[in-house]
């Protein structure tokens, strides 16, 4: 019985480890992926560096698409699916 608790205690550190990595280590809010972002780029290209927006407002041909919060964030102007416009604020 010793040995099951022992190996239940062990999982559930390593779980608790890689839940606390996946939440904070892995953010995608990063200055390292908005210096890959570029005028011209595409927009599925930016969905494979930033993942889904968090907020995107269209308005005919054209959106504003915003990654994180007002403390934090990427803000991407596409129109016909290519990016025309980006910006950050907060990023470290």
């Amino acid at each position: 019985m010793k040995n099951v608790m022992k190996k239940a205690t062990k999982y559930c550190a390593v779980f608790l480890v890689l839940a606390i990595l996946a939440a904070f280590g892995c953010s995608k809010l990063s200055q390292e992926n908005y210096d890959n972002l570029s005028v011209g780029m595409d927009y599925q290209e930016v969905i494979e560096i930033l993942g889904d927006p968090d907020e995107c407002k269209s308005v005919l041909n054209a959106k504003n698409c915003i990654w994180g919060d007002s403390s934090k964030n990427i803000t991407i102007k596409i129109v016909a699916d290519k990016v025309v416009f980006l910006s950050s604020t907060g990023l470290n």
